[in-house]
């Protein structure tokens, strides 16, 4: 027992296979489970082993997140803080076809990360820059040593991004106005087939027609995937086949037979053989309820023996909460007179001042706010229906403030405060303080929301900090999505949209419903989703509590867990390391402990000494290849490029 590095006593394992828990001891020796049983032998002596009482605890392998965006997070705060406080020890990044496997890609004066990553993942162009500067490869090989050497704080599994992909073989401007010659999709089919034998894990792309690049003279064109036709994904899609890897990919919402044409690509009667496919995301949309059921219809399509498909939804075990800074949100690139916004630079204060003041510009978007609000036509009745076009329902009574240069309005509805500066602009009366007054004395005249929500724009801007849910408002709804088996939860955004979207506490609210749903029968049902479920679909060696494994763990305290509050425990706060501010997330009290590699990371409510101070996390690649990182693979991987 004195050879044992830590034991864990009396914890409560659900150990990620879905079968009963039982109370036992666990022991770890060099980062891995080396022993597991009712009752351990005791240890005497002051050299023994760390020893943890984990009565009244839950003991899970460490969760894992399967779609973030922690690219670039990972060069600046290899730890992974805020994912890790809540129990995660292993992520899947590369998502929706923007990554770092090709390096900073810079090339006559374009630079792909920040032209790629500021408008779709709404993070402000000189974090994106401090990152593309520390850049130093150019090779996806060179890219797994690069994160192999880095500080891990958790396991990091990379795909091969598309439109990173296709920047490499074309260039950034030749990417998104034509398509490929025969050679630069020979070349692509070549970097995605050294990915694979690289042991990547799969591949990303992204067909959602709102994503936008962000640098001139592309700044009105989508990101590349959004150029590929389908015989260029097909012939991509076959090397991940033939490899066994996981196809992650987003919907064209604008063209369902796309939808369906491009998802078919998983089944094995079509093929020969089935294509792993995942995509963003199973959400019951409050402004379309049709998306949530064309995802339950498509999932059983798709998995069906008819298609013999294998064929994951990722869901949201979460409020779809998104706060907007001014006009700056993820939501508001669907909307054109919104896009007109959010197309400039975060701090272009100045070009959002300039449309705002466009008469023509006020025109188009007040209309925009008032469709299908009023009158007998087909947009009213598409709202009143529930089958809108856009994600951003525009409901004054759903828009709530949470920061303004007005200090009262914290708490408001957009719906209250047009109802009071109504009042106020007939009565004279109704302002709460002088400060509202004062802002109240400096709106045109407002009718309707229409023209309350562009006034307050316009004078705010960004300092208008307020927020909406845009799906999974119905509890009951969330609930069934969360537990279904048809779609595969673990989703958070994490490392993206700084500071409009916090889901890094998405597992925990995940097993807080399975626990009210079905006891201690649901959250083994749920542990082994959040944790052995993905790590099989990606393939790689995580999400178990077997001896042998790398001792990835998470002790949870259920008492705390059902106390637990995620939307109130939300925060925005400055963090150093990026410069910049973030929605968190704390948990505390929730995570007791959380274990990689068999050392204590975070404890206490506080992450230990050892965090960040060495390398724990290790790249996951996909556990059939030898991959890169594999010394006998690297005579065969070097002769074959």
């Amino acid at each position: 027992m004195g050879e044992f590095d830590l034991i864990i006593r009396n914890a409560r394992i659900f150990d990620g296979s879905g079968g009963a828990p039982e109370t036992a001891d666990i022991a770890v020796k060099d980062g891995r489970i080396a022993a597991r049983g009712p009752r351990l032998p005791a240890v005497d002596g002051p050299d023994g082993p760390d020893v943890i009482d984990a009565d009244g605890l839950w003991l899970t392998p460490g969760f894992l997140d399967i779609h973030t965006h922690y690219d670039l997070e990972v060069e600046l705060a290899p730890g992974l803080p805020e994912s890790v406080r809540h129990g995660v020890t292993s992520v899947v990044v590369s998502n929706c076809s923007l990554g770092l496997a090709f390096g900073a890609q810079r090339e006559n004066g374009q630079d792909p990360i920040v032209d790629c990553f500021a408008r779709v993942e709404n993070i402000p162009k000189p974090v994106l820059k401090r990152v593309a500067d520390k850049v130093t490869w150019t090779d996806s090989a060179d890219y797994i040593r690069h994160l192999d050497s880095l500080k891990l704080g958790a396991n990091i599994a990379p795909m091969i991004p598309y439109s990173m992909l296709r920047i490499a073989a074309m260039g950034v401007t030749p990417s998104v106005t034509r398509n490929p010659t025969a050679d630069e999709l020979a070349d692509m089919e070549r970097l995605l087939e050294k990915g694979m034998r690289e042991g990547y894990v799969g591949f990303s792309s992204d067909s959602l027609p709102f994503h936008y690049l962000s640098n001139d003279p592309n700044r009105e064109r989508r990101i590349p995937s959004q150029y590929a036709g389908f015989e260029e994904l097909k012939r991509l899609t076959h090397i991940v086949r033939r490899y066994g890897r996981v196809w992650q990919a987003t919907p064209a919402t604008d063209s369902p037979m796309d939808v369906i044409r491009n998802f078919l690509l998983t089944s094995g009667r079509l093929y020969r053989k089935t294509l792993k496919i995942t995509v963003v995301a199973a959400l019951d949309v409050r402004s379309n309820q049709n998306i949530i059921r064309s995802a339950h219809i498509l999932s059983r399509l798709l998995n069906s023996a008819l298609v013999k498909g294998n064929f994951a939804l990722q869901s949201l075990a979460a409020r779809f909460k998104v706060w907007s800074d001014g006009a700056i949100t993820p939501l508001a690139e669907e909307i054109p007179e919104m896009r007109a916004l959010a197309m400039l630079d975060l701090e272009d204060d100045a070009g959002r001042r300039a449309l705002y003041e466009d008469p023509d510009f006020e025109r188009r978007f007040k209309a925009m706010w008032r469709t299908g609000k009023s009158g007998v036509n087909l947009a009213r009745l598409k709202r009143l229906l529930r089958l809108e076009d856009m994600a951003l329902r525009r409901a004054p009574a759903e828009m709530v403030v949470e920061r303004a240069p007005v200090a009262a309005w914290a708490g408001d509805s957009f719906a209250d405060l047009t109802a009071r500066v109504r009042r106020f602009q007939a009565t004279g009366e109704g302002a709460r303080d002088d400060e509202e007054r004062a802002a109240f004395e400096r709106f045109a005249p407002v009718a309707d929301d229409a023209d309350f929500t562009f006034n307050a724009l316009k004078l705010f801007d960004r300092a208008l900090y307020w927020h909406t849910v845009s799906a999974n408002a119905n509890k009951e709804k969330l609930r069934k999505l969360t537990m279904s088996p048809a779609f595969l939860p673990g989703f958070s955004d994490a490392g993206a949209h700084l500071t409009n979207m916090a889901f890094y506490d998405v597992n925990l609210r995940a097993l807080q419903i399975a626990a009210d749903e079905r006891g201690e029968a649901g959250v083994a049902y749920m542990v082994r989703r959040l944790t052995r479920d993905p790590a099989d679909f990606f393939a790689v060696d995580a999400g178990r509590i077997d001896i042998g494994a790398q001792a990835d763990m998470a002790l949870i305290d259920p008492a705390a867990l059902r106390r637990y509050r995620p939307e109130a425990t939300t925060r925005r706060v400055h963090r150093e390391v990026l410069g910049h501010d973030q929605l968190v997330n704390r948990s505390d009290g929730v995570v007791a402990h959380v274990f990689v590699a068999g050392v204590r990371v975070f404890s206490g409510g506080r992450f230990t000494p050892a965090f960040q101070s060495r390398k724990l996390g290790r790249v996951l690649l996909n556990r059939d290849a030898p991959g890169v990182l594999d010394a006998r693979a690297a005579p065969a991987v070097q002769a074959a490029e």
